[in-house]
């Protein structure tokens, strides 16, 4: 998810009415963005509330919801690639620690539950909160001292008070199959944090599924700390090509960019692997002994309870490149022992999209990332490179998924909704009630997470493509069953009778020769 659109550095001039040089495109958009902090930042001082903020809603499911932040050193500190940062010689892909929070399923009513007040949460935005301001006016290309604080105080205002409903340090729930809870590692898009996504996440460990959230520090995220027990804290601050170069002090191109972010980012997913890995292997003490954020004081009683063998990779715009990127090898692949992937919106922006898949994939689009046609390496359509490379995967008998989900928009899987309804509906164009939108992305998950432990498609997954290409005439709500009683089909056929007034079906394995 990208909060700031990207500006161009170009300055263009035009005439006002009077024929006086008006600032350029850019700078207005800065200056208008810079003046609507303030008006907010004012309007919250003034009254003591948000205009437009939501709590995030309790999770369902039938679990309540723990929460822990780990940060663990790496197994060998490393450089993923020499790039270094202009002007001097820090290293811009060193990876030391690898930092996630573990969304997973806890038990209710054992005082620490998502419904206790005494609860301890984490904030949505983590501390220090200027350092997140920065990384966002930084991606806005406008961070200096001033529209810093201008974008701390606005946070503050916006979300300051927002704590994600999940108890930190909840007990690990006993209920669960004799090969443990099922573990998902999930990756973050560009500009976007381990925080972004707490309700996917949490939704997702209500229905008993560990969830390993990520934060990746490969120069996307807006900011966080790199912290280390015995050593000082190191920030990490969102940059682009245009800041590191070389080792020889050439410019790095983007194509060597965008490979040296995924191979970092590929990098902390296989140590989470390894982390999580350890927890279930015996070594929670170990792992929360070396914590510098203080938490996970349960996880030697996490022992066994995992199925760390087979894990499920999840990922949003860049985080989806990167996650169909590490499924390169297939499950036998140890340090990514991944059984099949959920793709949110692959990137466009992002490099070639990986095609080396031998496990089953489910593509979900948002309505704007499929509407919004554009081109793709090679010349092809985004769209049709994604369905060519699903299609592909069901040809070597994986069977997989593509499919839109109407009224939505590349926001809608994450927080950015259920905190500003109005906000992102009227920037976004979603149409879709932010409520419903994620509960779709949930539900066709929980089916595909499902049909990953027993090879039976059910809801969605077990109806054929309908929809080859993505229809625009063909909007949220449009089609309704209409024929025959609607009631009684919805109780035999279940909740998916009406799938086609929330979704488009590109590509099935149901019905395919």
């Amino acid at each position: 998810m990208k909060p700031f659109s990207e500006t161009s550095t170009a300055h263009t001039r035009s005439a006002s009415p009077a024929g006086a040089p008006s600032l350029p495109f850019t700078l207005k958009w800065r200056y208008l963005i810079f003046l609507a902090a303030a008006v907010y930042i004012g309007y919250y001082f003034l009254f003591s509330k948000p205009i437009f903020a939501h709590p995030l809603p309790k999770h369902t499911g039938l679990y309540a919801v723990g929460a822990v932040d780990i940060e663990a050193p790496v197994e060998l500190a490393r450089t993923i690639d020499p790039a270094r940062f202009k002007g001097c010689r820090n290293k811009a892909f060193e990876l030391q620690t690898v930092l996630f929070t573990l969304y997973y399923p806890s038990a209710h009513g054992t005082g620490t539950g998502t419904g206790s007040s005494s609860a301890k949460r984490h904030p949505w935005i983590p501390k220090p909160l200027r350092l997140r301001a920065k990384g966002y006016a930084k991606a806005a290309h406008i961070s200096n001292w001033l529209t810093d604080a201008v974008f701390a105080g606005a946070i503050r205002a916006l979300v300051g008070s927002i704590t994600i409903p999940a108890a930190v340090d909840a007990p690990l729930s006993d209920r669960a199959d004799a090969s443990g809870h099922p573990v998902i590692i999930f990756s973050h898009g560009t500009v976007s944090s381990r925080t972004d996504y707490s309700h996917y996440a949490g939704e997702l460990a209500a229905r008993g599924y560990v969830v390993v959230m990520l934060e990746h520090r490969d120069g996307s995220g807006p900011g966080s700390l790199v912290m280390s027990k015995g050593r000082p804290s190191q920030t990490r601050l969102i940059f682009d090509q245009s800041e590191v170069e070389t080792v020889g002090g050439s410019d790095v191109t983007a194509d060597d960019f965008h490979k040296a972010q995924l191979a970092f980012r590929e990098a902390e997913i296989e140590e989470a692997v390894r982390v999580v890995t350890m927890i279930n292997s015996g070594h929670g003490a170990a792992v929360f002994s070396q914590n510098p954020r203080g938490e996970g004081s349960g996880l030697a009683d996490w022992a066994g309870r995992l199925n760390t063998d087979e894990m499920v990779m999840v990922g949003h715009s860049y985080g989806a490149t990167g996650a169909l990127q590490a499924l390169r090898g297939g499950r036998h692949n140890k340090k990514r022992p991944f059984k099949g992937a959920i793709i949110l919106d692959p990137g466009k922006q992002s490099g070639p999209l990986n095609r080396d898949i031998d496990v089953p994939v489910l593509v979900v689009h948002s309505n704007s990332w499929s509407s919004h046609s554009s081109l793709f390496y090679g010349g092809r359509a985004h769209f049709d490179t994604v369905k060519d490379i699903v299609e592909a995967n069901n040809a070597r008998g994986n069977p997989s998924w593509f499919m839109t989900s109407l009224g939505t928009s590349h926001p809608s899987v994450t927080d950015a909704p259920l905190l500003e309804p109005f906000l992102l509906s009227f920037t976004t164009g979603a149409t879709i009630d932010v409520y419903q939108g994620l509960r779709q992305y949930v539900h066709v998950a929980e089916d595909f997470l499902a049909f990953l432990g027993d090879g039976k498609p059910r809801g969605l997954l077990a109806e054929k493509a309908e929809f080859p290409q993505y229809d625009p005439g063909t909007g949220l709500g449009l089609w309704k069953p209409g024929q025959g009683d609607d009631q009684k089909a919805w109780e035999e056929k279940g909740e998916w009778w009406d799938w086609r007034s929330y979704w488009q079906l590109h590509v099935s394995p149901v019905g395919s020769d």
